[in-house]
């Protein structure tokens, strides 16, 4: 299960060797090591393939120093993960779960596009989309899924502003949708 990473991530947090067995100084919340593909090694995450586009579209566009990601799914391949709505098929575990899977499958688009997830200086914003079945007021749990894995890879001083929405439906019938944009250096 995705959620096990979290209290993995959570429980090494102070570990100071690399794969490398070479001594890193990481002290203090919110500090990182060297850059955003360190700090996935560090952590034993591994990016899934990127997604391809599911119609007419590219996933990622740059204009200037922003990197807009297409809408973000939970998908595996050609097919979403997660299927449901919060509320009524899933509950908020699950969105986590999901909302965690779709930030991974936007840092392999920015690292296929970008070349190294380094180039990135700020998460300027993310915004995520829950589909709901009923009285769901727990999007903003849903959405920490992702927002916790991005300030696990790139600090706290890079968290995004974020909007979150619930909504009746969203592509392929996933529970979330991301929508990222980034600061490129």
């Amino acid at each position: 299960m995705v959620i096990a990473s979290f209290d993995e991530r959570e429980s090494n947090e102070g570990k100071k060797m690399d794969t490398n067995s070479t001594m890193r100084s990481v002290s203090g919340e919110g500090s990182r090591p060297d850059g955003a593909d360190q700090r996935l090694k560090d952590l034993g995450i591994k990016l899934p393939a990127p997604p391809e586009p599911f119609g007419t579209y590219v996933e990622a566009v740059q204009t200037g120093n922003l990197l807009f990601l297409t809408g973000m799914l939970p998908t595996e391949g050609r097919a979403a993960k997660f299927i449901g709505r919060v509320g009524g098929e899933l509950d908020v575990e699950a969105g986590r779960q999901a909302s965690y899977l779709a930030a991974l499958n936007g840092l392999a688009v920015a690292r296929e596009h970008l070349g190294s997830l380094d180039k990135i200086t700020r998460i300027v914003r993310l915004g995520v989309f829950v589909a709901t079945s009923g009285d769901v007021r727990d999007q903003p749990k849903v959405a920490d899924g992702a927002s916790e894995l991005l300030q696990d890879i790139f600090g706290k001083e890079k968290n995004p502003s974020r909007l979150v929405y619930g909504v009746a439906s969203l592509p392929l019938g996933a529970p979330v949708e991301l929508e990222i944009i980034f600061e490129v250096g």
